[in-house]
């Protein structure tokens, strides 16, 4: 168990990612992980249609409600934990959303590249 509170991409702290709709593999609002998340949703991105109908074609929908999960589907906008390797599919589809790197948990430098997170920033200077 950690004993202090995780990083995000940039060695800061990392910072709330969407509480409505409340994201994160364990709901907190944050894209934290642990040994349960195995797809490692550890990117806070800004959604886009683009990157809905995408996700969706690749099997995961998440712009359906489904209430027994007390999941209530997204819209272009909202922000949302996604797994690293998604993100990285996006991109290399062309369709990757734009992500919040002070939500962005550092573990997701593991598959991706800082480069392309800064690239796709909403949150970032262009020093």
């Amino acid at each position: 168990m950690q004993s202090q509170e995780p990083n995000n991409v940039l060695g800061g702290p990392l910072r709330p990612c969407s509480t409505d709709p409340k994201t994160g593999f364990y709901r907190t609002g944050r894209c934290e992980t642990g040994p349960d998340d195995t797809g490692s949703h550890v990117v806070c991105a800004e959604m886009t249609e683009a990157f809905l109908q995408f996700t969706k074609a690749q099997g995961n929908d998440l712009s359906t409600p489904r209430p027994a999960w007390n999941f209530p589907g997204l819209d272009p906008g909202d922000r949302w934990c996604l797994c690293a390797a998604r993100w990285q599919e996006a991109l290399e589809a062309d369709v990757a959303p734009p992500v919040v790197l002070e939500a962005t948990h550092e573990n997701a430098l593991d598959l991706l590249a800082l480069e392309d997170l800064k690239a796709h920033a909403r949150d970032v200077s262009t020093s």
